[in-house]
């Protein structure tokens, strides 16, 4: 797991493979999970046909209380995802954690309030990038930027994106 939370942030070009790699993930969440989730979307940059992205699937499965994810956790990680205690205890509206294989990340999953304003947040900001162009391209130059100065610094990676999608989400 070490490996995987201190690798580089690399782009790669877009996979037509992601929304697959997804849809079966989602499928086996839903059957792990059952109706302790309430909805599960693909969001991020693997979900934006013809978008560069890490190669990580990002989801984000909504739940009806913190303490129905926090039930979850166990029955995740006993089931592929790791997570840090830590990490979680220091969120106040969700939890987070990670698939990985072989030392690289595959998966980031979100466990969110569906009223949430992240769950809208990531939901808008992924449709906007489907559905213009210039903010696509305007996005993945921003990323390959951020990727090439911060590569070893994942979450000043993260943090340096934010401003960006700030933008685009109170413009559109």
């Amino acid at each position: 797991m070490q490996r995987a939370i201190n690798e580089k942030v690399k782009i790669r070009d877009y996979d037509p493979q992601w929304p697959s790699l997804f849809e079966a993930e989602r499928r086996r969440l839903q059957n792990l999970c059952g109706d302790k989730l309430i909805g599960i979307e693909h969001v991020g940059s693997t979900a934006v046909p013809g978008l560069s992205a890490k190669p990580i699937i990002d989801i984000i499965a909504a739940v009806n209380s913190l303490q129905d994810a926090d039930e979850l956790l166990t029955v995740l990680c006993v089931n592929s995802y790791t997570t840090s205690v830590e990490f979680n205890a220091s969120l106040v509206d969700k939890r987070w954690l990670m698939r990985q294989q072989n030392g690289c990340r595959t998966h980031h999953l979100h466990l969110l309030l569906r009223t949430s304003e992240e769950w809208s947040k990531k939901v808008r900001f992924r449709d906007i990038l489907q559905q213009d162009p210039a903010v696509r391209q305007a996005y993945v130059r921003l990323k390959y930027q951020l990727a090439n100065e911060l590569s070893c610094d994942r979450e000043a990676y993260t943090d340096a994106k934010s401003e960006f999608i700030q933008a685009v989400l109170c413009a559109g």
